[in-house]
């Protein structure tokens, strides 16, 4: 029997908080930003903008793990640094929508509401996001898939670097859950630093992971006593359980490939911290097709999905299984 938890979606229109941002099929290419301090597109011509390149001296760049989807998710020592900024830097993601000019990015949204809340007054600058290549043929293996990625992380420090040589100043980076897992921002600012052309002092503030969020909402420990927790993606999944994981925490998911897992037990969630945030817990072949089925709900209600999972070899009941609320 699986177990269920769907808390009220909240559907918030990002436009009504005038976040929108610029599109763009390659932010390397181009300076332009969005800035919820301005209603217009910001360019190079911009007047707020500093045209003098890099600027003098070193400049502080808090990366700040804001939780994953809640907004008082966020640490008291995060919100500091976020107020102690002179602006924030997001990328921003999507290709325009509709006849609008203007791309609605909801992740970008919600990192302009957090800043609303906590440190209001800070200006979000976001920079379009570079596309990348995510065709088949060209991310079939982990070493195709590898290149790809660090082709984008180049094209990516690119336009940050630009975006913040042309803003003086501290600098906070809003980051989705926790800096340590899966996010590339660490990474993009090692880019940028052995450039050598903006000095950066980059500080991490932990927040609270997706991992977290989910071992907490489902009561449990994610892992046996004394044994180990493998986490990976779903790209990798099926190579971690061949070479003999058997409790795995699994992140990145573009799909749910367990359809052969189907004895194994999974706890699952959805937009974990968000208002749509839904949980399941069961046997895997019990309970998948109503997983997918909750994951297109979400995109649907929110414009964006985000799970999180514990995959047990052959567990038994689970912790609070048998209720739905």
């Amino acid at each position: 029997m699986s177990r269920v938890i769907s808390r009220t979606p909240t559907v918030t229109d990002p436009r009504k908080s005038d976040t929108r941002s610029p599109s763009a099929s390659s932010a390397a290419t181009s300076s332009r930003v969005w800035s919820t301090k301005s209603s217009r597109h910001a360019g190079t011509g911009n007047a707020d903008v500093d045209q003098t390149g890099a600027g003098a001296g070193i400049r502080r760049v808090n990366v700040v793990g804001i939780g994953s989807g809640g907004l008082d998710q966020i640490t008291v020592e995060a919100v500091h640094a976020l107020r102690a900024a002179d602006y924030a830097l997001a990328a921003v993601k999507g290709p325009p929508t509709g006849a609008s000019e203007w791309p609605t990015d909801p992740l970008f949204a919600r990192r302009a509401e957090l800043l609303e809340r906590h440190a209001p007054g800070v200006e979000l600058v976001g920079v379009p996001d570079p596309e990348r290549d995510r065709s088949s043929s060209s991310t079939s293996t982990h070493g195709d898939y590898r290149g790809v990625v660090l082709d984008w992380h180049e094209a990516r420090a690119e336009a940050w670097e630009q975006a913040m040589a042309q803003r003086p100043g501290d600098v906070a980076i809003p980051v989705w859950g926790d800096p340590a897992f899966y996010d590339s921002t660490l990474r993009i600012l090692d880019r940028i630093r052995e450039r050598g052309r903006l000095e950066l002092d980059v500080q991490v503030l932990p927040g609270i992971s997706a991992l977290q969020v989910l071992a907490a909402r489902h009561r449990l420990v994610l892992h046996e006593i004394g044994g180990t927790v493998t986490v990976t993606t779903s790209r990798r999944l099926q190579e971690v359980v061949a070479a003999g994981a058997d409790n795995v925490v699994v992140m990145l998911n573009s799909d749910l490939p367990i359809d052969e897992l189907t004895d194994w037990h999974i706890w699952w969630g959805g937009n974990l911290g968000d208002a749509g945030e839904t949980l399941v817990a069961g046997r895997v072949g019990d309970v998948l097709a109503e997983l997918r089925a909750h994951r297109e709900r979400l995109r649907a209600e929110h414009g964006w999905v985000m799970d999180v999972y514990l995959l047990r070899r052959g567990a038994g009941a689970g912790r609070g299984e048998g209720t739905t609320t």
